[in-house]
């Protein structure tokens, strides 16, 4: 009996099945390769995607750092949070927090309720100032975002045109072009008590008291951010735009306007205080509004009239006075001190003071080459925005660091020897390093606090931090042991080595820096500029102060590694002394 022959077609099919059949590592090997093979397909078309449209927004608008809202700053950021942004919570509906002066306590009414002193009014809320007259768009689309539990909840407002020459949000501003995420610009703006947090072309982040320009359509805000493919961060010449409240407070604030105390009225209130006008039904907001209207830093409220003006020799802010001397209820706010003829309650404004922000290289070359000496960690980058604020001169760096050139240390390109800076940065501790330099201004900062600084920069970048899996792993030990002793060897190197050494301590600068840095510019050999000094008092962060609001909930710190530490304090304290120096701050001296 003849078996019917089969058919053409599933021969092939039948040689390759008794194939694998006989042979299945092949048969594996065959179904590995088929996924590789589809898994960079599918890679390649995401990449050719995202250069294509990296390259279309490039060419819309060159990514190097243009004219911003006045502000150094940036840094890169941890990646901490970042899972938080996508989800939805339901906006609370309660007024926010106003900061003032305590006022009323006493002599509360029964039925006033506990927040009330606080000055808190359910009528008029200070976060709405920004949107009035303006159609909000996108209020309810659900982009409404929690930020983080100890910085700020935030809610989208909308896309809204921007133009270089008149800013949408005309506070501070900060670029990053590699690591920009919308939690970083609302987490930073936040932080300096702004209400506003808009973020542009992918990459640059502004902040704001108000929104000063009109809204558009959504779909002009379309291009992702930088640090995070999930979200978009605005477009060419288009602000995508936040509106924060903060749930806790590191300065006393009152709506956008940080309260600076009572004070005495100046001698002379005319030139101190240059504009004034009296105001009927007189609250904190009208005063702080006109006077950020007329541009001025400084909101001095008198009774029922309200002064404008900067802070100068002639109302320094230096001397304050009991808030009790400023009680005085305002005639349109019950629970608000608009302080009196003779005492004035002062508010600073979201206006910032141009007066210190112009810099430039030194109009000759200098000879002399002066270090800004510290461990790192010890706050250099804040000591070099302080001066150049208060010379108006560009600092340099042994080093070079692309980033900080990029966010307004121009001085950071140019060849530490070029006489062009008035200071130089280093981290150097070696003896020919040190004995390179003519002078120096040697920082010094707590150990513990040095090495947090050093570990979160090192692993989240200048202004970042370090995430939980770096703090609780291997590298902080590790980084610990090995830096720990380069703190004092640091220090004890340059009181060595150094030929003209002036010691500044960090926390000493923190607590008085107007008399401190009036110091080091004196040993700079610059004439010091009084109103310059002022003004940097009121920009002294810069964009390079950690928020200081994702503190650890442990102590990073062994018993063995405060044993060595303290070690360590106690060895920099007995060198200080032998010089005839001041030891080491108080607060950081073992006990």
């Amino acid at each position: 009996m003849r078996v019917a022959r089969e058919p053409i077609m599933a021969r092939p099919l039948l040689k390759i099945h008794r194939y694998f059949r006989c042979k299945p590592v092949r048969f594996f090997s065959f179904i590995l390769l088929y996924l590789t093979a589809g898994s960079l397909v599918f890679l390649h078309s995401g990449f050719s995607s995202d250069t294509s449209t990296t390259g279309a927004s490039r060419s819309v608008r060159d990514p190097l750092i243009s004219e911003g809202g006045g502000g150094t700053g940036g840094g890169s950021s941890t990646s901490d949070g970042l899972g938080l942004l996508g989800r939805v919570f339901k906006e609370t509906r309660r007024a926010p927090r106003k900061f003032g002066p305590p006022w009323m306590k006493k002599n509360r009414a029964p039925d006033v309720p506990e927040w009330a002193g606080r000055g808190v009014d359910h009528h008029t809320s200070s976060w709405s100032h920004g949107a009035k007259g303006k159609t909000t768009k996108g209020m309810d689309d659900g982009r409404e975002q929690t930020v983080h539990a100890e910085t700020s909840s935030s809610k989208y407002i909308g896309c809204y045109v921007d133009d270089t020459q008149k800013r949408a949000l005309r506070g501070v501003s900060f670029f990053d072009y590699k690591k920009m995420t919308v939690f970083r610009c609302q987490d930073n703006c936040a932080e300096r008590g702004y209400l506003y947090a808009g973020l542009e072309f992918g990459a640059e982040c502004y902040c704001g008291h108000k929104i000063q320009a009109p809204n558009v359509s959504e779909s002009e805000c379309n291009m992702e951010c930088k640090g995070e493919k999930s979200n978009l961060c605005g477009g060419p010449k288009r602000l995508s735009i936040y509106r924060l409240e903060l749930s806790q407070e590191s300065t006393r604030r009152y709506g956008s306007s940080i309260f600076k105390g009572c004070f005495k009225r100046p001698d002379n209130v005319t030139l101190a205080l240059p504009a004034s006008a009296v105001i009927k039904n007189m609250s904190v907001d009208k005063c702080v509004d006109m006077c950020t209207e007329k541009e001025f830093s400084l909101a001095a409220l008198a009774g029922e009239k309200c002064h404008c003006g900067f802070p100068t020799p002639l109302f320094t802010l230096h001397d304050h006075e009991d808030e009790e001397l400023c009680l005085q209820r305002c005639a349109g706010e019950d629970f608000e001190s608009c302080g009196n003829n003779d005492f004035f309650v002062v508010y600073q404004t979201q206006v910032q003071d141009n007066r210190c922000l112009d810099r430039r290289f030194l109009p000759s070359r200098s000879k002399h080459s002066v270090a800004l000496a510290s461990f790192p960690g010890a706050g250099n980058t804040w000591a070099r925005h302080l001066i150049e604020l208060a010379t108006g001169y560009y600092s340099g760096s042994y080093y070079f660091d692309g980033s900080l050139y990029n966010k307004g240390f121009k001085g950071e390109r140019d060849p530490w020897r070029s006489g062009r800076t008035i200071c130089i940065k280093t981290h150097e501790s070696g003896r020919k390093e040190i004995e390179a330099f003519d002078a120096s201004i040697l920082m010094i900062r707590n150990p513990y606090k040095a090495l947090m600084a050093e570990f979160n920069r090192k692993y989240g970048g200048h202004i970042g931090f370090a995430s939980q899996a770096h703090w609780r792993g291997k590298e902080w030990p590790e980084f610990v042991k090995n830096y720990a002793p380069w703190w004092a060897s640091h220090t004890l190197d340059w009181l060595k080595y150094g030929k003209k050494v002036q010691v500044v301590h960090f926390e000493d600068l923190k607590r008085d820096l107007f008399s401190r840095l009036k110091g080091m510019i004196i040993f700079l050999g610059l004439e010091v500029s009084e109103d310059r000094l002022l003004c940097v008092e009121g920009q002294k962060d810069g964009n390079f102060k950690r928020s200081g609001l994702r503190k650890l909930e442990y102590d990073p710190y062994t018993a063995e590694m405060r044993a060595t530490i303290d070690g360590l304090i106690r060895t920099v304290d007995t060198a200080l002394r032998k010089r005839n120096l001041s030891g080491v701050p108080e607060e950081y001296r073992p006990r």
